[in-house]
């Protein structure tokens, strides 16, 4: 499971950070639509995404 936390929604990609300080951009059509800055993308072991005001740990 990984855990990112929404940095900003830049046009059609929503750029996300890591625990490490890693960046990633994924396209907002991937995720959720009630993602928002500051909301958590949580990624399962099976690919599957969702979303959440709070972070997730494992």
């Amino acid at each position: 499971m990984r855990t990112l936390k929404v940095d900003r929604i830049d046009g059609t990609f929503v750029i996300c950070m890591d625990k490490e300080k890693k960046f990633f951009a994924i396209e907002k059509s991937e995720i959720p639509s009630e993602v928002k800055k500051g909301s958590f993308i949580i990624i399962d072991d099976n690919g599957e995404i969702s979303v959440s005001d709070k972070p997730i740990k494992k």
